[in-house]
């Protein structure tokens, strides 16, 4: 903890974050920002197949659904941002900028640190202040990169639809860990455990399977002790853009 950005490190440098194969120029090809054509997807997905960190792609969009205009779809976690806000990659970058001293570290696992002005990456709820206290949205920086690194457990899938052939053909899209509330019905929402081992990327990944959400009789036998879900921001009009989740338990 001495380095937060030695060698070794797990924090992320900009380099790295740079190199991400979602990022809007990377490694020769076509460029992509929030709306991306299939055939771009396609190429950079071919480019991407060996990456490192071919998972942010997808777990964020995916051409197993593709829009009456060619553009591939988003996954639930990678909301649009109208204006200077941007796409998912961009978002990330702004709010890396905000680099943690190893205390500011320490104190936002802790739950303790000051948040900082910015939307984040546009999941957290509690971003947006009352209108009626104060209208600046704060973001705590260190959670929000963590929370994009945890979209690594999260696949986006579609049924294979394609509205260029169809146009009233309808996406059913859905991305791990999401539910739908009705069976063939567009709302959904979100659900996950609190576990108690220590449990590395693969265990918590068995752990995502396993975990019957709807069943709490077994979830002691699996170290689960509370599980949430989430509850989406209700917009104020036709008009208002504005993403995120709340929380509650289940």
């Amino acid at each position: 903890m001495d380095d937060l950005w030695g060698k070794g490190s797990a924090w992320p440098t900009v380099e790295m974050l740079n190199d991400l194969p979602i990022a809007e120029t990377w490694r020769g090809t076509t460029p992509v920002k929030r709306r991306v054509s299939i055939d771009a997807f396609i190429a950079r997905t071919k480019a991407a197949r060996s990456a490192d960190q071919s998972w942010t792609l997808s777990s964020t969009i995916t051409d197993l659904h593709v829009e009456a205009d060619g553009m591939v779809s988003h996954a639930p976690f990678d909301p649009p941002g109208p204006g200077t806000i941007k796409w998912l990659h961009h978002r990330l970058l702004k709010v890396h900028e905000q680099y943690p001293t190893v205390e500011r570290l320490v104190d936002s696992l802790r739950g303790t640190a000051n948040r900082i002005k910015g939307n984040g990456l546009g999941f957290d709820v509690t971003r947006l202040a009352s209108q009626a206290d104060e209208t600046v949205n704060r973001v705590d920086p260190v959670i929000e990169v963590l929370s994009f690194f945890g979209l690594a457990m999260l696949p986006f899938r579609g049924t294979g639809t394609d509205a260029r052939v169809n146009k009233s053909v309808r996406s059913l899209t859905c991305q791990r860990g999401w539910k739908r509330v009705t069976a063939g019905q567009a709302e959904q929402f979100f659900v996950w455990p609190v576990w108690t081992q220590p449990l590395a990327f693969y265990g918590i990944d068995a752990l995502l399977d396993i975990w019957n959400w709807r069943d709490r009789s077994g979830w002691a036998s699996v170290g689960v002790y509370d599980g949430w879900r989430t509850v989406g921001y209700r917009k104020r009009g036709s008009g208002d853009r504005t993403s995120a989740f709340g929380a509650e338990r289940l």
